[in-house]
């Protein structure tokens, strides 16, 4: 499957009902704000944090951010997301819990309805999945694929290790994250999060270290729960100058090789081959992406 992904390098977490959180999200540099009405917002506080999310999502897209809103479960509480929440300054909504495709499906149906109602072109919204129990996990990939709106898709770590009766240690969660990653890769979706726990902020070196790590394991962007993440993440999950000018050497010599009628190669003593140009090209076009993201926050600032 190929469909149009955006560039989510950095998805910063913002409390829609703390005023001074909202207040500066469209400062922090994070390509995406996720205003969340689930565990970061008290039962209490579930129906008046609904009411502000259409106001705070003009807000904190100020800067050129996307804005996702984070829903809830059970399913009585997403439908009065769904329909509170969905309007032109929303980019997608982040599914909890996902139970199967079925309940992809469902939500689909709701929110082209909703899309209707308001004016607003059917499949505006896009969807990330978050896979956060064991039953879900077993039906990653027919999630992700369930809908035209899915663009990306996590495992929620914590409760993850809870339906599992694990601890949400790197060690625990290393398998079913990278078997997501596949299945993600296998749709055509983006594969979000960390190979570690995005919770633990006390050591910054130990937290970069853990992203570039995420990244060589193929995962294209992660959410952030403190400000101070956003750079780290941005700076990990964007091309260096170095692999950049190595990408643009192997597809050189790579045309070079062609027009002699060779189809391998070799670079400073390592052999290149068409997985190697391919890989070369895909991380020049997102090099290219992240640029044009570049750019157009810099005209809207």
């Amino acid at each position: 499957m190929t469909r149009p992904l955006p560039v989510w390098r950095s998805l910063l977490y913002v409390p829609v009902n703390v005023e001074r959180f909202v207040d500066r999200a469209h400062t922090r540099g994070a390509d995406c704000i996720q205003l969340d009405l689930e565990d970061s917002v008290p039962a209490s506080e579930k129906a008046n944090a609904r009411q502000l999310t259409a106001a705070a999502a003009a807000r904190v897209r100020r800067g050129g951010a996307d804005v996702v809103v984070r829903i809830n479960r059970p399913l009585s509480l997403a439908v009065r997301d769904i329909e509170q929440v969905i309007g032109p300054d929303v980019d997608a909504l982040a599914i909890t819990k996902v139970e199967g495709a079925t309940h992809v499906r469902l939500l689909d149906e709701l929110a082209s309805e909703v899309e209707s109602r308001a004016g607003l072109p059917v499949g505006q919204t896009r969807f990330i999945v978050m896979i956060e129990t064991p039953q879900s996990w077993f039906s990653m990939r027919e999630i992700a694929q369930a809908s035209p709106r899915v663009v990306a898709m996590n495992i929620g770590g914590e409760d993850f290790a809870l339906t599992c009766g694990m601890a949400p240690s790197d060690e625990a969660l290393f398998m079913p994250k990278q078997q997501m990653i596949i299945a993600a890769r296998a749709a055509g979706v983006m594969p979000l999060g960390y190979i570690g726990t995005v919770a633990d902020f006390s050591d910054w070196d130990r937290f970069r270290q853990m992203v570039q790590r995420s990244r060589t394991l193929g995962f294209d962007g992660a959410s952030c729960i403190h400000p101070g993440q956003v750079a780290i993440v941005n700076e990990a999950y964007t091309p260096s100058d170095d692999e950049i000018t190595y990408a643009h050497r192997v597809i050189a010599a790579d045309q070079q090789a062609r027009s002699e009628g060779r189809a391998s190669f070799q670079i400073d003593g390592r052999m290149i081959d068409i997985p190697v140009v391919t890989r070369a090209k895909r991380l020049l076009a997102r090099a290219q992406a992240i640029a044009a993201r570049r750019r157009a926050f810099s005209s809207i600032q």
